[in-house]
């Protein structure tokens, strides 16, 4: 098995989106950059009061039941909407080639799959942390709640960060494979065997630039806008800026993810 290659990668990412750049923006921006933007503009003041109140659980739960199901309706179509121009993206990345209608149709019928696959980890790993909270519950007997609290926490923090690690392919997986939603979630696992370190690596020192680089632009656009119309202005100049940025570098990671999918692919 050759060792993956980020630099690789990332010097294909950069060539392919030079060429592919005209259909993979336009898609990002209409698909993940405005659902968000729009959404947040038509949240309703009595829904966005209830989000502040939630303080203490008997608080979050009365905040939650006073939250209308137009809300929650609204909220599962951003994110369906979002998820489809993921997996149209992928598409365009992990088959130059197509064009962007045959790629979002692509996504759309992938989309079962997906959330299949969602579903599976999801249920696996609430089985995981049911034993976990058992067998937690057994050890403070004898040592004490909250050293037994601090070690689970650490425990299941680990735990999702080496699933999502091993998963990181699943996406590009389940775009490019006819698979079922089980098969997805075992070819990914499998294709990221032995790489585990760089991937996380990698994962690790992305998630660090993007904090810094999102939340300057927040701030500075967050200031240029209170500067020319007030507070209200400011909140959606920043939050389109941001969500702008986030669109442009979910491209790169995406069409990066594909590229390090066709390395280990190659390699399996």
């Amino acid at each position: 098995m050759k060792p993956l290659s980020i630099g690789r990668a990332w010097e294909e990412t950069v060539v392919f989106i030079k060429r592919e750049g005209g259909l993979l923006f336009p898609v990002a921006f209409v698909f993940l950059a405005l659902p968000p933007v729009i959404f947040q503009q038509l949240i309703p003041a009595s829904v966005t009061d209830c989000l502040r109140q939630m303080g203490d659980r008997k608080t979050a739960i009365l905040a939650f039941q006073a939250i209308p199901p137009g809300f929650w309706l609204g909220f599962a179509l951003m994110v369906a909407i979002s998820v489809i121009g993921v997996l149209a993206i992928y598409a365009l990345a992990v088959r130059p080639g197509i064009s962007v209608g045959e790629a979002m149709k692509l996504g759309l019928q992938r989309l079962p799959v997906l959330i299949g696959a969602g579903l599976l980890v999801t249920m696996g790993g609430g089985a995981v942390v049911i034993v976990l909270t058992v067998l937690a519950g057994l050890i403070s007997i004898v040592v004490g709640m909250a050293a037994v609290t601090a070690l689970l926490t650490v425990v299941v923090f680990a735990a999702l960060g080496f699933v999502g690690v091993r998963l990181f392919l699943l996406n590009a997986v389940v775009i490019d494979r006819p698979v079922t939603p089980l098969d997805a979630v075992r070819q990914s696992w499998a294709l990221t065997r032995g790489q585990f370190w760089r991937l996380a690596g990698f994962i690790i020192v992305l998630v660090f630039l993007v904090t810094i680089v999102q939340t300057a632009t927040q701030s500075v656009f967050g200031v240029i806008g209170g500067l020319v119309g007030g507070p209200d202005i400011a909140v959606l100049v920043a939050g389109l800026a941001t969500a702008a940025l986030s669109a442009v570098i979910q491209v790169y990671v995406m069409v990066m993810t594909a590229r390090i999918y066709r390395q280990l692919e190659g390699t399996a």
